[in-house]
């Protein structure tokens, strides 16, 4: 899978951003190979991951080892990869390439892609799979491209009206995903040492630790309320336990020479749905809130952080 490159460089004389707001809103979907195909036709506009790595690449110690589960999986999508149709061929096919050149708004979302001032990326796992996603603004507009296998992707691009309704989108879980209630509360403000510490005994089959390490914490385990939880230890086993995703939005800087990243949102998935990650500082200690939220507020929690980005 294409990581992430927030640094890589911009080609000169791109669209500007403001030409993609004509015609909206527009979707399209594309392959790797398409994708491509535009990025070269927009002045050669780097694509906002590392696309150097070539999947199908052998791994330095598999002749003495043997193929591995990941080489496996590098060898089944480069074959998927090589039996994509030609990308110029295709592109002319639906109509997004002519005699003039490839279409407009594809050249420009591609151009914006390249050329931003502020980076969000997405990555979302759920149900099995992988979701990643790239968003990138420059004044009023945005462009998000998006991917679960590497070999398709949706290029959107729309004004930054627009954006939080992109944000809720990348959250919203199948229709099938099963849903049940969760021994979670709405609320639950504890430690963050104690969280950590239950987390990794639970990945080490030692969920029976849990109950020491409540009583070994120095600050209680709260609801919403700030009153001490009854049954902390089932609380917490049950947010070690029931963990089946999680969301990361990590939103960057990059309108100077320098990357700097400016914070990060995390959810966890949980029987119920997703819930926040909220850290903050008290009295001396680190805590983190786990509330209960819904995909439609994935912007109003990227908004503080996206706001220092804009002043």
């Amino acid at each position: 899978m294409p990581t992430i490159d927030l640094a890589a460089p911009a080609p000169t004389r791109l669209p500007g951003p403001l030409a993609l707001l004509d015609g909206l809103p527009r979707r399209v979907t594309l392959t790797l190979p398409e994708l491509r195909h535009v990025a070269s036709l927009a002045g050669g506009a780097p694509l906002p991951f590392d696309d150097a790595e070539a999947p199908g690449d052998a791994h330095p110690l598999e002749d003495r080892l043997g193929a591995s589960p990941a080489t496996a999986e590098d060898e089944a999508y480069a074959a998927a990869l090589a039996s994509l149709r030609d990308a110029e061929d295709s592109l002319d096919r639906r109509g997004l390439l002519t005699g003039a050149g490839a279409d407009a708004g594809l050249v420009g979302a591609v151009g914006l892609l390249a050329t931003p001032t502020t980076a969000l990326d997405l990555d979302v796992t759920a149900a099995g799979l992988r979701a990643r996603s790239w968003h990138r603004r420059a004044g009023d507009a945005v462009a998000a491209l998006s991917t679960v296998d590497g070999l398709v992707f949706e290029l959107a691009w729309f004004p930054v009206e627009r954006w939080a309704d992109e944000l809720g989108r990348a959250a919203v879980l199948p229709a099938d995903f099963p849903v049940a209630g969760s021994g979670v509360p709405a609320v639950l403000d504890l430690p963050f040492e104690l969280a950590d510490a239950a987390a990794e005994a639970s990945r080490h089959g030692r969920a029976d630790l849990i109950p020491v390490l409540v009583a070994q914490a120095e600050a209680p385990v709260v609801d919403g309320d700030g009153d001490p939880l009854p049954d902390p230890q089932a609380a917490l086993a049950a947010l070690t336990g029931e963990a089946r995703g999680r969301l990361r939005a990590l939103v960057a800087d990059v309108s100077a020479t320098q990357t700097s990243v400016v914070g990060v949102v995390s959810w966890t998935l949980l029987a119920d749905g997703w819930h926040a990650l909220r850290p903050r500082r008290v009295d001396h200690t680190q805590r983190v809130a786990v509330v209960a939220v819904d995909p439609a507020d994935l912007a109003p929690e990227l908004a503080p952080v996206l706001a220092v980005v804009g002043t």
